[in-house]
């Protein structure tokens, strides 16, 4: 099982179009995949046709104190694919970590329990270093960094990488930058592509990549959401969904080759 964590610590670049993206693509190829949903405004759970009300949601696997979930009593089976729901009661998770630590590894302890279940588990995380995240990279194999090309993105890039080599250093070795994905890109214009360059340019510096797709922006992406309904099963034919494809394309030969280099 390969956990994959979406994060970024700016809002606004597309962490959950790529994840609910990833994770339908994924099972569209075979795939045993699962959607989990970290953060507290639940996004990912609305467009996978989730729901958090009355249901066992990720804040009863770990946060519950007196009965916690498995977590496979949260996954729900919806008709996009399989979930566990985020749930606005996630925010409880910074004040509760910080009196007990053992909680960041809550989320990487549910998971041994569907490992021999799915092939990948994909995690979207909120726009912001918090509890949830941390939990998330502490859980992972890989991040991917959606970036959109605006000078603003590049600024948090240097933060959120302190806070990946910190995490690589103390709580998960095995932690990887599978790369970063530029999101809303727009060859036509400069700004995307000196953005590009720069992000280029970092990934180097620290011994990463970019992808080599670059996600365009389309009318189908929004009504997609409004739908709820991932990309790829809304409008397949669409610029940002046969980006999107060939991004997983690309992610999936990455992997491969991380295996003959072992």
């Amino acid at each position: 099982m390969i956990v994959v964590t979406i994060g970024n610590q700016k809002g606004g670049i597309g962490k959950t179009t790529t994840a609910t993206a990833l994770a339908s693509i994924l099972k569209e190829k075979g795939y045993k995949t699962l959607l989990i949903d970290t953060d507290m405004q639940c996004s990912s759970t609305y467009i996978f046709q989730g729901e958090y009300e009355g249901r066992t949601t990720l804040y009863d696997v770990l946060l519950d104190k007196d009965n916690p979930s498995p977590i496979s009593e949260a996954i729900q089976n919806t008709n996009v694919g399989d979930i566990v729901a985020g749930d606005p009661l996630l925010r409880e998770a910074d004040v509760r970590f910080v009196s007990n630590p053992d909680g960041y590894y809550h989320l990487a302890d549910a998971l041994e329990e569907i490992r021999d279940i799915y092939d990948f588990v994909i995690i979207d995380t909120a726009p912001m270093l918090n509890s949830m995240l941390l939990s998330s990279l502490y859980a992972s194999d890989y991040v991917i960094i959606p970036s959109d090309p605006s000078p603003l993105s590049i600024l948090g890039f240097s933060q959120f990488h302190d806070t990946i080599a910190t995490t690589q250093k103390r709580a998960n070795p095995k932690l990887k930058i599978a790369g970063y994905l530029l999101i809303k890109y727009k060859a036509t214009t400069n700004m995307s592509n000196v953005t590009f360059n720069q992000i280029q340019k970092f990934a180097q510096k620290i011994g990463s990549k970019i992808f080599n797709t670059k996600i365009r922006e389309c009318v189908k992406q929004q009504e997609a959401q409004g739908k709820r309904t991932p990309i790829i099963q809304y409008s397949r034919n669409s610029t940002t969904a046969k980006d999107y494809v060939d991004f997983v394309d690309e992610f999936l030969d990455d992997l491969e080759m991380r295996k003959e280099n072992k």
